[in-house]
């Protein structure tokens, strides 16, 4: 399988003014998102690679079917994913409108045009039961505000058979993390609370779904599920 980190910083470094310091942050393509990367995530290139690897593992390169993104962010990360999947029908939704003009501008330039955008609430999606054969959340669930809600509705839509993978922030897992997440990411409002740990997220999942993995990448907890 082709090193879907490294593909993501090169588009990332290709699409000049598209780019943001955001951007810049989540894909350790700039200076400031290495040193965040290595300050508070304790991460580096071969951790940062493996936590985008590991994530978007379970989305295989010849997918052709359907797959919500929630939520989409900027489309940084998930862009270049849909740019070599042209067959697939792809949603993106996201709650901020500055966030979804941003993703559909990256898309735009990326000459992707497999996407539909939808603004909306994880905690209430604006699909039919069993839509989707795929829906992925990449860095959402920790700042979701009603995770319950979330968690019901991105089951709801999935198929019967279908995959539920992604990742977020997990507490007790990389304890430099938990710090900065206790003591600047949730005063300034980036995060919040409750989080999961590790063993309260299997739990969670193993609850709703028939096959379930979870591991760590420091503090970035990976999932995979099959309902």
């Amino acid at each position: 399988m082709a090193d879907r980190h490294q593909q993501i910083q090169d588009s990332y470094k290709q699409l000049g003014n598209v780019a943001s310091l955001y951007d810049g942050i989540i894909t350790r393509s700039s200076v400031i998102g290495k040193i965040m990367d290595s300050v508070i995530w304790g991460l580096d290139e071969r951790l940062a690679a493996k936590w985008i690897n590991d994530a978007l593992a379970p989305i295989s390169e010849d997918f052709k079917g359907s797959l919500l993104e929630v939520p989409v962010g900027t489309g940084v990360l998930t862009v270049p994913l849909y740019k070599s999947l042209p067959e697939a029908e792809i949603t993106c939704l996201d709650y901020s409108a500055d966030m979804m003009k941003a993703a559909e501008k990256r898309a735009e330039a990326s000459g992707v045009n497999n996407i539909t955008f939808v603004q909306g609430d994880v905690g209430c999606l604006p699909f039919e039961d069993s839509s989707f054969d795929i829906v992925l959340s990449l860095n959402g669930f920790h700042a979701f505000p009603d995770k319950e809600a979330a968690f019901s509705e991105t089951y709801r839509v999935l198929k019967p058979g279908g995959i539920f993978c992604g990742c977020f922030y997990i507490k007790g897992e990389f304890s430099r993390t938990d710090w900065f997440v206790k003591h600047l990411y949730v005063p300034k409002g980036f995060f919040t609370e409750p989080f999961e740990s590790q063993q309260s997220l299997r739990k969670r999942l193993e609850d709703m779904y028939a096959q379930v993995s979870v591991h760590s990448v420091n503090a970035e907890g990976i999932f995979f599920c099959r309902k």
